[in-house]
């Protein structure tokens, strides 16, 4: 209780404690946050964010109320992941009045030891707290602890005149512990913040390195990760001396601090060489080459165990600091976190790569006409979408070109895109009927199969017999028309189009006709490739078809990559997708 009354704090604001509990509720994400200290007859509240009125206002309660005071008489943490159903407080009228559901509350101290109260971290329904949140809260404690202890010196000093230069001795150590504790505690902030925007490994590498190497004046950051292989790849090791270039890639029951490690899952720090040598020898001209005085590997662990170090070197010796060591650990599980979920993505996108080549089959090879085609996913991290082109030959003389769109570019549009295309391939090839029954037939596919999937496409039969026009027929579903590009640079649409596919049942649909020029281009495209933010679509046709008509007799490949890279922006949100297909020049 003196202790408490040395703070000088009671139920009012304190500007200092309620900028730190407004930092503990952002890097938490709670709606509540208190600093709560604990007399004989009640709890108060000199630092408080999110508590509803009036005891936002008042700042005080009851003991009634106080899940606080349990952490005070057991100088233990309290974490409650639901009070309603936790036998412990589920009688506590504070669920009720102060909407207190899920709490996690910190031992606060002074600079003896005695516990004041906690620093804590309320939400209003219920949730499961995570290592590093509570590793988080844990370091933020502390850091408000030595505040609080700062204040209780400095009470007492003055109360004792004779020990003023102790006293001062006293508060310069606090002050600059509590300098280093804030360091640290932004550093865990900014490790919050920096690792939820890593995307891939490399990503995190830089995160981390920029972190560490900066707080702690380390000369080397890596990440070593476990493979399905039984071995260890270490990432950041680039620029090390040849002597430690054997760290970049070992079996994962290779003697050595690493490996040992990932088997025992414990914390390594080998605060100078001599104590770095006496448990490995074998690192001598590992530890000379690089110049490593002090070494740390930190465990880092996955949702199944295990899954690699992260790995700090010194240039000099450095004292195992248990405040350091602390932050090291909470440092380490935000890099678990990142690099699992870079490793994810990573996976995901090999996925929807290889997912993509499949569905891109080659072109066939067809006498007296060119056929070239381009694909552009959105960008994404899928690098898949629901366009596709399709040509089928069906017969001497007879081929069939196919384009479409599904809804979305993701890895679901590009499931609902594979199987209408498969679909579609089977009735081309088994069913000679024109294009606008072909997508009849499609279509009632898609509602009995209950795919209901809404999809743009086209489908276009040519005949090119020798010493005949090239005629095209062709049956439109909603997708942009087609463009016949002349020889002499004049652009004209294939117009007419029906409903989309998945729309409406027995839509009908009509096949029209023509006869494509000698030395035209016929190309079929995505919407992807007009649809801009900036542009209209008028704007970005008028700027296609002035592209064509530049490259009107351009060889085929130059024409569509001269669409390309005049037409679409670099940074698309919609995928692209392109055919085009060059008529002989003597008809």
């Amino acid at each position: 209780m003196a202790a408490v009354r040395a703070t000088g704090l009671d139920a009012v604001p304190d500007a200092v404690l309620d900028r730190f509990v407004g930092l503990v509720a952002r890097v938490l994400a709670v709606p509540v946050a208190l600093v709560s200290l604990v007399d004989d007859v009640r709890q108060f509240f000199p630092g408080a964010v999110g508590l509803a009125a009036p005891w936002q206002q008042g700042r005080t309660t009851p003991l009634t109320h106080s899940f606080c005071q349990r952490v005070v008489r057991t100088g233990q943490p309290l974490v409650v992941s639901d009070a309603r159903t936790d036998a412990r407080v589920c009688d506590s009228p504070a669920i009720e009045d102060l909407r207190v559901v899920a709490y996690a509350g910190m031992p606060l101290t002074d600079e003896t030891g005695h516990v004041l109260g906690s620093l804590c971290a309320i939400d209003d329904r219920p949730r499961e707290w995570s290592d590093p949140e509570l590793a988080l809260l844990t370091e933020l404690a502390s850091t408000c602890s030595v505040l609080l202890g700062a204040r209780v010196a400095s009470a007492r000093a003055e109360e004792a005149r004779t020990g003023q230069r102790q006293a001062q001795a006293v508060a310069r150590t606090f002050s600059a512990r509590v300098n280093a504790a804030l360091r640290r505690s932004q550093l865990l902030l900014a490790a919050s913040q920096d690792f939820t925007r890593t995307v891939t490994v490399p990503d995190v590498i830089a995160a981390v390195q920029h972190l560490v190497v900066g707080e702690f004046t380390a000369v080397h950051v890596s990440v070593a990760l476990r493979d399905d292989n039984g071995g260890v790849t270490v990432f950041g090791a680039e620029g090390l001396p040849a002597a430690v270039s054997a760290w970049a890639r070992f079996p994962a029951d290779a003697p050595g601090p690493l490996a040992d490690v990932l088997r025992e899952r414990r914390l390594l720090f080998c605060t100078d060489r001599a104590e770095l040598l006496a448990a490995y020898p074998t690192l001598r001209d590992t530890a000379e080459a690089a110049g490593w005085q002090a070494l740390v590997v930190a465990p880092l662990f996955g949702f199944a165990g295990i899954i690699g170090t992260l790995n700090i070197a010194w240039e000099q010796p450095r004292p195992a600091d248990v405040e350091e060591q602390a932050v090291i650990v909470s440092v380490a599980g935000y890099v678990s976190q990142a690099m699992q979920r870079a490793r994810h993505l990573t996976d995901r996108v090999q996925a929807a790569a290889t997912l993509q080549r499949a569905m891109l089959t080659p072109l066939p090879t067809v006498e007296r006409l060119e056929i070239t085609t381009r694909y552009q996913p959105a960008q994404s991290l899928d690098q898949v979408g629901g366009d596709w082109y399709d040509v089928v030959v069906t017969g001497a003389g007879a081929l069939s070109l196919v384009i479409g769109d599904v809804t979305g570019h993701d890895l679901h549009a590009a499931a609902q895109m594979s199987q209408l295309r498969s679909m579609l391939r089977g009735y081309l090839i088994d069913r000679h009927e024109p294009p606008s029954a072909l997508l009849r037939r499609l279509d009632q596919a898609n509602f009995a199969l209950g795919a209901r999937t809404i999809a743009t496409a086209l489908v276009a039969h040519l005949t090119h017999g020798d010493g005949e026009p090239v005629t095209v027929s062709w049956s439109n579903a909603g997708h942009p028309a087609p463009l016949v590009v002349a020889p002499d640079g004049g652009v004209h649409p294939l117009t007419g189009r029906d409903p989309l596919l998945g729309v409406t049942r027995l839509t009908h649909r009509t096949t029209r006709s023509t006869v494509l020029p000698p030395g035209a281009t016929l190309l079929l495209h995505t919407d992807g490739l007009l649809e801009r933010r900036d542009r209209s679509p008028d704007e970005m046709t008028v700027r296609l078809r002035r592209v064509l008509a530049g490259h009107a007799t351009a060889p085929l490949d130059d024409l569509v990559d001269g669409v390309l890279a005049a037409v679409p922006a670099t940074d698309h949100e919609d995928d692209v997708a392109l055919l085009a297909l060059r008529v002989p020049d003597e008809g």
